[in-house]
């Protein structure tokens, strides 16, 4: 019995890995899942499938999240925007030839190509058996216990953070590697590259795999392509506010197939070039999540997901060389304590 709970959630990883674990079914990337990745490789060629991370532009996709900030670091005298295009025989000393610039910038973690980390969304479940929900995170973590804030100091070491996830951060997987097999379920060609917002149920996901003969292995690391990120690059940070948020196709968290796809082919990671991963589920009156897939990857099987990654070219190169696997590295910034953060991806076919 786990310190945190007395009963997980049904269907749950929770203690699988041990009563601490913090990185879920990641924990299937093994040692033999890097090898096998490996052995993808055959033209030795690699693709970023990162957006450039001041892209989508504006905030009209989520209003929480706003484009990169950079700014100059201060200078020698600790004022502040200064140090950029130093010339040092000018500011510091006449003996010197050196030109300089150093830059700090703010960051919106989730704004662009992105891990959700496990501790990004959480649940009401009774974990100690006593009949009444409770917030928590994947494995039992509890928010203002093991997730700190907002709250002054957070992490507790004068930085100036509120906010701290002093457990489930994406350090973790950071720390690991990330790094093994992965396919590509190529949706947006088998859906005639369609610009509308439409649910794909299993019965889709499933035809498509069978005609590009997709095979997810337990331990891969799956993403889904559906043509979002590229256009939201020939939008040019320009993005149509009107269409943003409800275009191209998405995983049907409503369909049970789906989630129990999820859970029975053991992938270590989802991922997707659009939004979300999924859509948003039918109004209904009773208690339920608004994100199915989230609930079911972050909180109770431990399964990252990734959003917003760019997949064009690798998905057409695959396709053109009768492809879907490869090998994957996406290790997120080593960046401790955060919820969520930017990456850049890399496939090597």
């Amino acid at each position: 019995m786990a310190k945190r709970w007395a009963q997980r959630p049904e269907g749950s990883t929770w203690g699988d890995w041990g009563e601490d674990d913090e990185l879920g079914r990641i924990n299937l990337i093994t040692s033999e899942k890097v090898l096998e990745g490996v052995r993808e490789v055959q033209a030795g060629k690699s693709f970023c499938l990162s957006l450039p991370l001041d892209f989508p532009g504006g905030s009209s996709l989520n209003q929480r999240r706003y484009p990169p900030i950079i700014r100059p670091t201060e200078d020698l005298a600790h004022k502040p925007d200064t140090f950029y295009n130093v010339v040092a025989k000018d500011s510091i000393a006449p003996e010197y030839i050196d030109v300089w610039s150093d830059d700090m910038v703010t960051l919106w973690t989730q704004y662009s190509t992105q891990w959700d980390a496990l501790v990004h969304q959480g649940a009401l479940f009774d974990a100690d058996g006593d009949g009444v929900d409770e917030p928590l995170y994947y494995n039992g973590f509890k928010p203002h216990v093991d997730i700190i804030g907002p709250k002054e100091d957070a992490k507790g070491d004068g930085s100036g953070s509120v906010a701290f996830a002093r457990h489930l951060g994406l350090e973790h997987m950071a720390a690991h590697g990330v790094q093994g097999r992965a396919v590509l379920i190529d949706v947006a060609h088998h859906l005639n590259n369609t610009e509308d917002w439409v649910a794909v149920p299993m019965k889709t996901i499933r035809e498509i795999m069978a005609a590009d003969k997709v095979e997810v292995r337990p331990g891969d690391m799956v993403i889904i392509h559906t043509g979002f990120t590229q256009k939201i690059l020939d939008w040019d940070k320009n993005p149509d506010a009107s269409r943003i948020q409800a275009m191209y196709p998405y995983l049907d968290g409503e369909d049970p197939e789906v989630l129990e796809w999820i859970t029975d082919s053991q992938l270590s990671a989802l991922i997707a070039d659009n939004y979300a991963v999924e859509g948003w589920p039918a109004p209904n009156p009773e208690p339920h999540t608004l994100i199915p897939v989230h609930n079911l990857c972050l909180f109770k099987l431990g399964i990252p997901l990734g959003e917003m990654w760019y997949t064009q070219e690798l998905a057409t190169w695959l396709r053109a060389n009768g492809r879907s696997s490869f090998l994957l590295t996406a290790p997120p910034l080593r960046l401790p304590g955060t919820a969520g953060g930017p990456l850049n991806p890399i496939a090597t076919v």
